[in-house]
């Protein structure tokens, strides 16, 4: 609304001072129409510049996420500048998705790795907007396109603590050895490895606590199996 205001008071103004003969009326209108076009031009101002009529409104929001390589437990990042502030981290929003996500990478977002005691990784984020105080705003500021503008966004890639933290080439190194003879033959005999040590946890847990349930014990099994991966990982990179 602001913005039509700010084109009908330029206009009003120019046919009022170039149309209007009758003198008194010519300042009269001129200057109703003047101030229409300062007082529109001024809030459309004080809306870009001080986001008036406008509040921060944060939400948070999470979901599941899923290493790129399904196969082993692995927080794949891009390394981005010196600092690694600017870092952008690669993900999955499902097993199946061909081609992985990755985090923003712009002066308004800042991503984090977080190791918990969790089964699962997944994607915390909270972001900040600039939204509308009411509808009254809304209505005199449509079309200006500042609602919804971002402040700052926060990722928080919350990984189980059996992952390894791996940059692309890295990875690029680690599937190439994979590939090779050697790495084949290595995982071939990690294999039977691997159920033998997630056995041997099973049975350690259930011993200490017979009363176990399916879910519990499912539960164990993934982490075995995710703690002997990330042995591998770290043995094949050395």
């Amino acid at each position: 609304m602001v913005i039509i205001l700010t084109f009908l008071g330029a206009i009003l103004f120019f046919l009022s001072v170039m149309f209007v003969q009758q003198r008194t009326w010519r300042i009269i209108l001129a200057t109703i129409t003047g101030l229409i076009f300062v007082g529109s031009t001024a809030l459309m101002t004080l809306n870009y510049s001080h986001h008036f009529g406008m509040h921060k409104v944060t939400t948070t929001t999470t979901r599941r996420i899923y290493p790129v390589n399904s196969q082993m437990p692995l927080a794949l990042y891009q390394p981005v500048g010196t600092s690694g502030k600017d870092d952008v981290y690669i993900y999955k929003t499902s097993p199946h998705q061909a081609k992985p996500q990755h985090t923003q990478a712009n002066e308004y977002t800042h991503s984090q790795i977080k190791w918990k005691q969790v089964t699962n990784p997944q994607l915390v984020t909270t972001t900040t907007r600039w939204r509308y105080k009411s509808n009254f705003y809304k209505f005199l500021y449509a079309w200006s396109g500042m609602d919804g503008t971002l402040v700052k966004r926060t990722n928080t890639l919350e990984y189980p603590r059996t992952y390894v933290l791996l940059t692309t080439k890295q990875a690029k190194q680690l599937q190439a050895k994979a590939k090779s003879a050697g790495g084949q033959q290595a995982q071939a005999a990690a294999r039977q490895q691997g159920q033998a040590y997630v056995t041997s946890r099973v049975q350690a847990a259930m011993t200490k606590n017979p009363r176990m349930t399916a879910a519990q014990i499912q539960t164990v099994s993934q982490q075995a199996e995710q703690e002997f991966q990330a042995k591998m990982v770290r043995a094949m990179l050395k």
